[in-house]
């Protein structure tokens, strides 16, 4: 069946086609190709977004993608460095350039990314993460928990200080955490959050998709694909930022040899089909989480529209070009 939507809408891109948004000395000719295999899979806006890092690596790499100047690059997500550091909920981030919450340190990032950062996520529970927090919303910067090993108390005085997401809910902690008072939950259960999720089926296993979709409704909830140097390549080895990381042959991301994964390889095209395939939602309810949803909350529109086919049997979308 052919279909037409608004362009997908991804706040999380590390980079793609083989090309690492977070390592300095990224060419316009390097971004060039990434944006466009990304095109390709339909998606029209994104916020690449720039990992724990130095300030001197983040500065290079965050000129690099403003000076492009490209309509698809709708500013930066920030994804640290204020996260947890303890293992587990640090993810792959590198421990060292962890750094306690800073309005100070922000200024000189957001500074070097000529103001285009627009959504920051950070770990409430790190010294100085509410002022921050406050800091950013009077900026208009939207904010999200993410990489965080927060009390739930902890989580509602983010969401009173203006956080108004979860960073890929599920994903980003401890792989043990206490059955009932724990910050999934308690971001499951508050309205005032989006929620993102990738949804990759690795990230996530199917039936907590469904479940976690539920709890938030579909109108709350945003898929990202969270795509590294890997996506859209063939399984082997990449860079994300420092960090080399793997592709194996079931679409898994992660460092050699490493527990924890490392960002993803998925395209925002598979994250639609495998989203009606997890949860059982129609096409027309999960469209939006790609598309006009993740848009609208940073106060945007989808840029176009794109045409695809929707094999309904085998729940697969094909992008086959703009419209």
């Amino acid at each position: 069946m052919r279909i037409e939507f608004p362009g997908f809408f991804d706040l999380q891109v590390n980079g793609f086609a083989g090309v690492d948004f977070n390592r300095p000395g990224c060419t316009p000719e390097q971004i060039a190709h990434a944006l466009t295999v990304l095109r390709a899979t339909g998606v029209t806006g994104c916020l690449p977004t720039l990992i724990t890092a130095s300030l001197p690596d983040f500065a290079s790499c965050a000129r690099a993608l403003v000076d492009f100047q490209d309509p698809l690059v709708a500013g930066i997500h920030l994804e640290g460095p204020y996260l947890s550091p303890h293992d587990g909920p640090r993810g792959a981030h590198p421990r060292e350039y962890i750094i306690d919450a800073s309005i100070d340190d922000f200024r000189r990032r957001q500074e070097a990314a000529a103001g285009r950062i627009k959504l920051v996520t950070l770990a409430p529970e790190v010294p100085g993460a509410l002022a921050l927090i406050e800091h950013l919303i009077g900026q208009g910067v939207r904010v999200a928990v993410g990489h965080t090993a927060a009390a739930p108390a902890q989580i509602r005085d983010a969401i009173k200080a203006g956080a108004t997401l979860s960073t890929h809910l599920g994903n980003g902690c401890a792989n043990l955490l206490p059955r009932h008072p724990n910050f999934i939950w308690e971001q499951l259960a508050a309205d005032e959050l989006h929620a993102s999720f990738i949804v990759d089926g690795h990230h996530l296993p199917p039936a907590t998709v469904k479940a976690m979709m539920r709890a938030k409704s579909p109108a709350r909830s945003l898929l990202v694909t969270d795509a590294t140097a890997a996506a859209g390549c063939q399984p082997g080895r990449y860079q994300l930022g420092g960090l080399l990381v793997e592709l194996d042959s079931a679409g898994r991301v992660a460092a050699p040899g490493a527990v924890h994964l490392a960002g993803s390889a998925l395209t925002m095209n598979q994250a639609v089909a495998n989203t009606a395939r997890f949860t059982g939602l129609p096409l027309s309810e999960v469209l939006p989480m790609a598309s006009t949803q993740p848009a609208a909350y940073l106060g945007l529109a989808p840029i176009g529209r794109v045409k695809a086919e929707w094999d309904e049997a085998e729940l697969r979308l094909k992008i086959i070009g703009s419209a």
